[in-house]
């Protein structure tokens, strides 16, 4: 069941492969806002994914995010999700999501996940090299 209100968080702490730099999204070593959404995505998933059947999952379909502030090489970071609403149908679920490092917050936005049959989503997918 998928309840409007819950919420997960995800924390790492900002290593030399995380940065901008690495990404190829920018030049410093700092923590590189590719590696924030997917904190993001990956605390929705997560909060998603409890709620549910056996053999399904969720794909993101859409992320409107700002990163607002820097993070060092080694400074904690940490990201949360909090679902917001389900579509009518029940197979698009809101999320608000936003991240934090030690010193306060580096970012917030909006991200859209779409419920999936795992094994249905996978076929479809590999169809794509037969042809």
């Amino acid at each position: 069941m998928i309840i409007i209100g819950a919420k997960c968080q995800v924390e790492q702490v900002v290593t030399d492969q995380l940065t901008a730099a690495v990404a190829g999204s920018g030049a410093l070593a700092v923590f590189g806002t590719p590696f924030m959404i997917a904190m993001m995505e990956n605390a929705a998933l997560t909060c998603l994914q409890a709620g549910l059947e056996e053999g399904k999952g969720s794909v993101g379909v859409h992320m409107d995010v700002s990163h607002d502030a820097p993070t060092p090489v080694g400074m904690k970071v940490w990201a949360e999700a909090e679902i917001t609403a389900v579509s009518e149908n029940g197979k698009m679920v809101d999320f608000k999501v936003k991240a934090w490092d030690e010193k306060g917050p580096i970012g917030q936005g909006v991200h859209t996940r779409a419920i999936i049959n795992n094994e249905r989503f996978l076929s479809k997918c590999n169809a794509k090299l037969e042809g």
